[in-house]
């Protein structure tokens, strides 16, 4: 697994226990559509959210978040469009997660409701 694979990994699972702490259930993860991928699906009080996951390891680069380019939040809309279709969901919502490590710490940024 290539570097970059494994940091994406890495932070998907920090999300996904990010989220578990604080209530919600992980309904799925890396769901593929004819959109492109959601990285985590998941629910809480009756709303499914669907959560882009960016990860970082180093102060280097710009933090993760910025890489949710409006031709991303497109492609994010698309995928939550057609999965909610497909499920009949009415309730839900896209997240953003930015996850980054520096020096052996590790910070959460959860941005509700991110791309609408």
């Amino acid at each position: 697994m290539a570097h970059n694979q494994r940091v994406g990994k890495w932070g998907e699972g920090q999300a996904a226990l990010y989220l578990a702490e604080r209530g919600y259930d992980i309904a799925a993860r890396n769901v593929h559509t004819p959109y492109g991928e959601i990285d985590l699906i998941a629910g809480k009080d009756g709303l499914t959210v669907f959560v882009e996951v960016k990860t970082r390891v180093s102060h280097s680069a710009d933090p993760p978040e910025t890489a949710v380019t409006g031709r991303k939040q497109s492609h994010m809309v698309a995928c939550a469009e057609h999965y909610a279709q497909e499920h009949e969901l009415d309730h839900w919502r896209i997240d953003v997660i930015a996850v980054q490590r520096v020096a052996g710490q590790t910070e959460v940024l959860h941005f509700e409701n991110a791309v609408t």
